[in-house]
């Protein structure tokens, strides 16, 4: 008790770069934030514009986008700056903040992805009855639910991390205010904290993993009847793009949340950090973009459209 102190801000270690390699990173950082920000807002700009994506599966790809963006603009803001600058202090209050939208808007991608694969369900499954059972007040209703867990847990976490006491120590070894890391900081007792993550994980991460699991076996049962070749083809080539997205994004998230701290090495949670919160938020326009008839459609008909009305103005 009389090493403690009442913390005002956190110094973050960042990226365990060389300083030689400081403006090489930096510069494709910040590469990537551009790409990750024009690639999200291209696609929620063309699901908004052309009326042909507006069916339940580009409405949760729009809220995804919306999600990535938020997402990656969480912590990479904040690192380019740190890096640029070379300090890497956060007060208290930003750290918490920071957590709560970091927890919010990876929770929210989890739940989304859910009803995505729903959506593919219900597309190859039922593809007579899709209008009928995604209706716009299901699609509306799976999307307030979504948001509203998704805020709900983001408080709950950090108004439990609001009532641990920090000693002298306030060096968080990662890029952003990763949970994980200030637990480790906390003198108080972190119990209560370690089981709502525990509880919780499995809401977040694992029933939304099941479910989409489950989706697609009940796809795969579905294909595997469907005799023709160029059916088969053409459902699998549906949910390539979701299968990629949901691939990168549990794939490295459920070894790293659910798995006790002490398993994982500094480098190794700091990687994987990255590559959830840079490299998929900035790959997902790319995977639903490339191989997607009606994105590439779409901005053929907008940017047409654009043209057209910029010829006839002169």
């Amino acid at each position: 008790m009389g090493n403690q102190t009442v913390v005002s801000e956190f110094l973050l270690l960042g990226l365990p770069i060389r300083p030689d390699q400081q403006d090489l990173f930096y510069t494709l950082f910040l590469a990537m934030y551009v790409i990750t920000v024009l690639g999200n807002l291209l696609i929620l700009v063309l699901i908004c514009l052309d009326p042909h994506l507006h069916t339940p599966m580009y409405l949760f790809l729009s809220n995804l986008s919306f999600s990535d963006l938020c997402f990656s603009s969480v912590t990479m803001p904040k690192l380019l700056q740190d890096m640029q600058s070379h300090i890497s202090s956060i007060p208290y209050a930003g750290c918490l903040t920071q957590m709560y939208f970091f927890l919010l808007f990876a929770d929210l991608e989890s739940f989304l992805l859910v009803a995505m694969a729903y959506d593919r369900y219900v597309a190859i499954c039922f593809p007579l009855r899709y209008t009928t059972i995604l209706s716009p007040r299901l699609c509306l209703s799976l999307l307030v639910l979504s948001w509203v867990l998704t805020i709900c847990v983001s408080l709950l976490h950090t108004l439990l991390m609001a009532r641990l006491s920090f000693c002298a120590d306030n060096v968080i070894p990662h890029f952003f205010c990763d949970m994980s890391a200030l637990l480790k900081l906390a003198c108080s007792d972190i119990q209560i904290n370690e089981t709502v993550i525990f509880i919780l994980g499995g809401l977040v991460i694992i029933v939304p993993f099941l479910l989409i699991f489950s989706s697609y076996a009940r796809i795969v049962s579905s294909i595997l009847k469907v005799r023709s070749a160029r059916g088969i083809r053409k459902a699998f080539s549906t949910c390539g793009s979701h299968l990629s997205v949901v691939s990168l994004f549990y794939g490295t998230i459920i070894g790293l949340y659910l798995c006790p701290s002490s398993n994982n090495s500094t480098v190794k949670e700091t990687v994987m950090a990255v590559m959830y919160t840079v490299v998929t938020p900035m790959l997902n326009p790319f995977i639903y973009s490339l191989r997607n008839q009606d994105i590439k459609g779409a901005l053929r008909r907008v940017f047409s459209k654009w043209t057209v009305s910029f010829f006839s103005n002169q």
